[in-house]
C-alpha cells in the first residue's frame, strides 16, 4: 500500500481567502491540533507577505514537532531568503516555491516566454536547495498548461532538486477524469518522476475539488493538499476531511494509507470554524451538524435495526461521541472530566477546577449540559485572560427600536463605565463599547445562532470588524443570553487586532 502524505494549507491558502489575518496564538492553536490530527505537512504561511506572517511561521517552526513545517514563496530570491530564515528552527523544514506555467499566466501575468519560465523555475529550486534539502515546486495553473511543456518543467525542477512537484488545478476548472489523466500523463512521461512525490492541489470553483483530488490520487499522486472545512480562495480548496474519509471508507479503491487519526477530524473542524469565524454548513459532508442525523421515519427505522442501512461512517470514527452520561448541576468533577476526555480534552488539577466552576455556572442555567455545550465551554475557556473584561451591562429600551446600553469594562486593570443609545439593544451595546475603547473599525458582519440543544440553548455570536487598512478581524462569544454573547464577541474581535498581510500568495 502506497503512503499518502497529507499537506494542510489551512493556515496559508485557507487564511488568505478569508479576508482576515490570524494572529500567532490562533495559528499555533490550529497548528497543534493539526499535529494531533496527524497531517504530515503544515503550510504555515507566506513569510514574505508581512512581518506578522513571518513571525507566525517562525513560531510554528520552533514550537511544532513531529511534522514538516512549510513556507510558501514566489520564485524570487527575496521570498526564499525570508522563508528560509522563518523556517530555520523547524525540525523538518520545507520551502514551497513555484511559478505559473499556463499560457495565460506566462503571457498575461508574468510576461515571460516559456524558456524564461523554465529558467526561473530551475533557478528558484536550486536556490532554495542551498538552505534545505526538502523543496516543493508548484506549477501554478498546471491543469491549463500545455501537457508537453508541463512535463518539461517538471523534469527540469526535479533535476534541480525538487523533492515534491505540485500540479494544481488553481482555478478549479478540471473534471475528475481530465485531472486524473493529467496526473497519469505526467507520471508516465517525466522520466525522473520517481525521484519526487507528485502532489495534487485542487480548488472548488465547479464543486469538484474533492473528486479531482481523489482522481489524482487514484492516478498515482502521493500527496494531497487541502484545508480543513474546505476553506480557501474563492469557492474554497479541497476539503481534507472529505478526502480522508472517502479513502478511509472506500480504502479498497485507492491503495493508499495515511497517518491521519480520524477521531480528531470533528475537533479540528470545530476549532478551525471557531477561530476563523467561518461557519460549517449543517449539510456539509463529514463534519456538518446534519451529517449523522436521520429525520425520515423510514431512515430512523432502518438505522435502529442496523446502522449500516443508512450510515456508511460511524460518528465515533471522526470523533463525534455517543455519550451516555447526562451532565447537570449535580454532576461532580469526575463525571465532567470523563465527558471531556471522551471529547478529546485532557484536563486535570487547577485547570479542571477552573473549568468545573465555569461548568457549574452554565449548568445552573440549563437542565442538562450536552456535548456541544462542553465544546463551547472549552472554547470559551481558552479565550480567558483578555485585557478587556466585560464586568457588567444593562439595556433599557424605549419604543420599538430605541435602546440605551450601560456597560462596565475593565481595561488592563482600569474600570470604565459609559452609556450610549442605538437602534436596538445590540447596536446600543456596540456603540457603548466603541465609546469606551475608542474603536474606529466598521462592523462588517454580525450573526447570532443557537449552538446547543434545549430551550436554554447557548447562543453563539460572531462579529467581523473591518479596519481602514483593510484588516478584518473575527470575534466570537457564547452565552445563554444573546446580548451578552454579542458583547463578548465584539470584545473578542477588539482583542484580535493584528497586522495585515501585504502580498497575495500563489497556488
Amino acid at each position: 500500500m502506497r503512503k499518502l502524505y497529507v499537506f494542510d494549507t489551512t493556515l496559508r491558502d485557507g487564511e488568505q481567502s478569508l479576508g482576515i489575518t490570524l494572529n500567532v496564538k490562533e495559528k499555533l492553536e490550529i497548528g497543534h491540533q493539526l499535529v494531533k490530527l496527524g497531517v504530515d505537512i503544515i503550510e504555515a504561511g507566506f513569510p514574505a507577505s508581512s512581518p506578522g506572517d513571518m513571525e507566525s511561521v517562525r513560531t510554528m517552526a520552533k514550537e511544532l514537532k513531529g511534522v514538516t513545517i512549510c513556507g510558501l514563496t514566489r520564485a524570487v530570491t527575496q521570498d526564499i531568503d525570508i522563508c528560509a530564515e522563518a523556517l530555520r528552527k523547524a525540525e523538518y523544514p520545507r520551502i514551497h516555491t513555484g511559478i505559473g506555467v499556463s499560457p495565460i499566466h506566462m503571457a498575461k501575468k508574468l510576461r515571460l516566454t516559456p524558456d524564461q519560465v523554465v529558467e526561473q523555475a530551475v533557478f528558484a529550486v536550486k536556490y532554495a536547495k542551498k538552505f534545505m534539502s526538502d523543496v516543493e515546486f508548484y506549477a501554478e495553473d498546471a491543469f491549463r498548461s500545455d501537457p508537453e511543456f508541463l512535463t518539461r518543467v517538471i523534469k527540469e525542477v526535479i533535476s534541480a532538486g525538487a523533492t515534491v512537484v505540485n500540479l494544481p488545478d488553481t482555478v478549479g476548472y478540471a473534471n475528475p477524469w481530465e485531472y486524473g489523466e493529467l496526473i497519469g500523463y505526467v507520471i508516465k512521461n517525466v522520466e525522473n518522476i520517481d525521484q519526487a512525490i507528485v502532489s495534487v492541489h485542487c480548488h472548488n470553483d465547479l464543486g469538484m475539488a474533492t473528486a479531482n483530488s481523489l482522481a489524482g490520487i487514484k492516478a498515482g499522486a502521493g500527496q494531497v493538499e487541502g484545508t480543513i472545512n474546505g476553506i480557501g480562495e474563492r469557492a474554497g480548496n479541497t476539503s481534507l476531511e472529505e478526502v480522508i474519509m472517502s479513502i478511509y471508507t472506500r480504502r479498497d479503491g485507492y491503495g493508499v494509507g495515511s497517518n491521519i487519526n480520524t477521531r480528531e477530524i470533528s475537533a479540528t473542524s470545530r476549532l478551525v470554524s471557531r477561530i476563523t469565524g467561518v461557519t460549517v454548513p449543517d449539510h456539509k459532508a463529514i463534519v456538518g451538524a446534519n451529517a449523522f442525523m436521520h429525520a425520515s421515519g423510514i431512515h430512523q427505522d432502518g438505522v435502529l435495526k442496523d446502522r449500516e442501512t443508512y450510515e456508511i461512517i460511524q460518528p465515533e470514527t471522526i470523533g463525534v461521541p455517543q455519550n451516555l452520561i447526562s451532565l447537570s448541576a449535580r454532576s461532580g468533577r469526575h463525571a465532567l472530566q470523563h465527558c471531556l476526555e471522551e471529547l478529546g480534552y485532557k484536563v486535570e488539577g487547577a485547570q479542571l477546577d477552573e473549568v468545573y466552576q465555569r461548568f457549574l455556572k452554565l449548568a445552573d442555567l440549563k437542565k442538562e449540559v450536552f456535548d456541544q455545550d462542553l465544546y463551547v465551554l472549552m472554547g470559551d475557556s481558552e479565550t480567558t485572560g483578555n485585557s478587556i473584561v466585560l464586568k457588567s451591562m444593562s439595556i433599557a429600551t424605549s419604543g420599538v427600536q430605541m435602546a440605551t446600553a450601560t456597560v462596565i469594562l475593565e481595561i488592563e486593570g482600569t474600570t470604565i463605565t459609559d452609556a450610549a443609545c442605538g437602534n436596538g439593544p445590540v447596536n446600543a451595546l456596540f456603540n457603548t463599547i466603541d465609546r469606551i475603547t475608542g474603536n474606529i473599525a466598521t462592523l462588517e458582519d454580525f450573526t447570532l445562532k443557537s449552538v446547543t440543544r434545549s430551550s436554554e440553548a447557548l447562543g453563539e455570536a460572531t462579529v467581523k470588524l473591518r479596519y481602514e487598512d483593510g484588516r478584518l478581524v473575527v470575534g466570537k462569544g457564547f452565552s445563554t443570553d444573546v446580548i451578552e454573547a454579542s458583547a463578548k464577541a465584539y470584545l473578542n474581535a477588539l482583542e484580535k487586532r493584528n497586522p495585515h498581510s501585504e502580498l497575495e500568495a500563489e497556488g
